[in-house]
């Protein structure tokens, strides 16, 4: 038998090893220094005679960033330094990036609500000098309604179809010549659609200026995006459910129609309703065809009409006071209407989402 004595003694717990126990800088660390270097870039800037808050705003990003890394260098170590000083570097590049959009957001809301009420929405400029004050911008409203509906009703079937083919059946040269026209067509500045169908539908068709002719072009812009958009959300139903249809006997188009479509129809709405957002602040084919109208055309086929984009431009280019306010008060109305748009995609992409069952 051994005579080994076993130990009673209470096991205590080892000791960790030093790479584990570094000491932890607190979690409102990272707010602390931001506070402390927002204080020290303003003093900086005013000890410096500097006007620009641009300049203190630099200055303070820099000593974030310095800052965050020499207090984690020095508690926590280098490697964790490095990590820290990436996530600041994010963090400064979104403030960067969202300042300018609250400050745009701010002097619209700011100098926009002047002169918008309803009386700004209920009336146009019909009878009315551009000096004067008053007025309203209901027939640029109804005019950017027309324009961007007729242009939805034209890029939208066409983009949807374009997307289908080249997801279900595109193969060979022709698939490949429309992805690349498509390719193309993305990044054609809107004054050369607008010099397009001006030559053609306004010059060589003898159709004249109209809210239809602006529309074409819209269309031209929306498409592109409407197929890029439809084919992603198309790539991304499974093939399984296509098999799985195919298995059964039912035909392609069939299980396009019933199965493929369904299942994307959340992000194919959303994506064309991304799309008119984007159409919707357009100017340059607005005033080369639509060619700009007081008074209210309920009629885009016939006669010159006003937009939204339009009706800013115009305003802002007279120059006086009442002009100013009216501009801003339409460039609310226009980013109030993008965002309204932006919102019911957001919640018929959430509708229309996949349901996942326990």
């Amino acid at each position: 038998m051994s005579n080994a004595v076993m130990d009673k003694r209470p096991v205590t717990d080892a000791p960790r090893p030093a790479a584990l126990s570094h000491a932890r800088l607190p979690r409102w660390a990272p707010a602390g220094i931001a506070v402390v270097s927002v204080a020290l870039g303003c003093g900086i800037g005013l000890a410096a005679g500097w006007q620009s808050r641009v300049q203190w705003g630099l200055i303070s990003a820099i000593i974030f960033v310095l800052g965050t890394y020499g207090i984690t260098s020095a508690v926590e170590g280098r490697r964790q330094a490095r990590d820290r000083v990436a996530t600041s570097l994010i963090w400064v590049s979104f403030v960067v990036a969202i300042v300018p959009l609250v400050s745009l957001a701010w002097t619209t809301v700011v100098r926009g609500s002047k002169v918008l009420d309803g009386a700004f929405l209920s009336h146009s400029m019909a009878g009315l000098a551009n000096t004067d004050e008053g007025g309203g911008v209901y027939h640029a409203i109804l005019g950017t309604l027309e324009q961007v509906g007729i242009a939805t009703l034209i890029a939208a079937p066409i983009g949807l179809l374009t997307a289908i083919y080249l997801v279900e059946y595109g193969r060979g040269k022709l698939a490949q010549a429309v992805t690349f026209f498509v390719d193309v067509m993305t990044g054609i500045p809107s004054i050369v659609a607008g010099l397009f169908i001006l030559s053609t539908w306004v010059l060589t068709f003898n159709m004249g200026f109209s809210g239809f002719a602006g529309a074409l072009a819209l269309a031209i812009l929306m498409m592109p995006v409407v197929v890029r958009s439809t084919e992603e959300m198309l790539k991304l139903v499974p093939n399984e459910l296509r098999e799985a249809s195919l298995a059964l006997g039912v035909p392609k188009w069939r299980t396009i129609l019933k199965v493929v479509l369904p299942t994307a129809i959340g992000g194919i709405t959303t994506g064309v309703m991304l799309a008119v957002a984007r159409i919707a602040g357009e100017t340059a084919p607005v005033l080369l065809l639509v060619f700009g109208n007081a008074f209210i055309n309920n009629d885009p086929f016939s006669g010159a009409q006003s937009s939204l984009p339009l009706y800013v431009f115009e305003q802002y280019r007279i120059g006086t006071d009442a002009s100013f306010d009216r501009a801003w008060a339409a460039a609310l109305v226009l980013i109030a209407f993008v965002m309204i748009l932006n919102l019911v995609a957001r919640g018929i992409a959430r509708w229309k989402a996949p349901k996942t069952g326990r």
